[in-house]
């Protein structure tokens, strides 16, 4: 990546604070404006393994005890079950390190994607980019955002929720990005 990772700048002109629980993260960056989005992660890595070994614990102290008891089958449905829930964890813990990185330039938007690198990037012209945001049928959802180009649409900040959702709009449009609210037609039910 070429933004310099770091903490934020809340004393540069124009740039707020940060937001929530550092959901949005001011960068500073040579070429412009850098804002970081990460999901928010509420259970750090030593919680979950802790989590998993009471878990464990307990599944294991009823399979031992019904093995004692005669019936030996539960101890591999009792290790199967602990499988599929530390990859559970494991899945959903690395998808919180998940990050987009959106650097705003003088002439160009470019939005970087990766878990612990850059996986995946897209570079916008700035004049001609815009944020579509799809509002929700129903006050429950979160409103989904994409960044388009022509024909080329990104899907940015889907793990924000709804209050850092609405900071980083304002940010964009503080920035001078167009952004589109679309409402969908129906009813909640479609």
């Amino acid at each position: 990546m070429t933004v310099v990772l770091g903490s934020p700048a809340p004393e540069k002109a124009g740039w707020p604070g940060q937001f929530g629980v550092v959901m949005l993260e001011y960068l500073d960056h040579e070429e412009g404006r850098a804002l970081r989005l990460t999901p928010n992660r509420s259970l750090s890595w030593k919680g979950n393994l802790i989590f998993f070994g009471l878990i464990a614990v307990v599944t294991l102290m009823v399979a031992i005890g019904w093995s004692l008891a005669g019936a030996w089958m539960i101890l591999p449905f009792a290790g199967l079950e602990l499988a599929v829930v530390a990859y559970g964890l494991y899945y959903t813990s690395r998808q919180c390190y998940r990050q987009e990185v959106l650097v705003l330039t003088a002439d160009t938007v470019r939005l970087e994607k990766g878990i612990d690198r850059k996986e995946c990037e897209w570079s916008m012209p700035r004049h001609w980019v815009r944020v579509i945001m799809e509002m929700p049928r129903h006050g429950f959802a979160v409103p989904k955002l994409m960044l388009a180009y022509h024909d080329t649409r990104v899907p940015v900040a889907r793990f924000l929720n709804p209050e850092d959702l609405e900071a980083f709009v304002d940010f964009l449009e503080n920035a001078g990005i167009r952004v589109e609210r679309h409402h969908q037609v129906g009813g909640w039910w479609l």
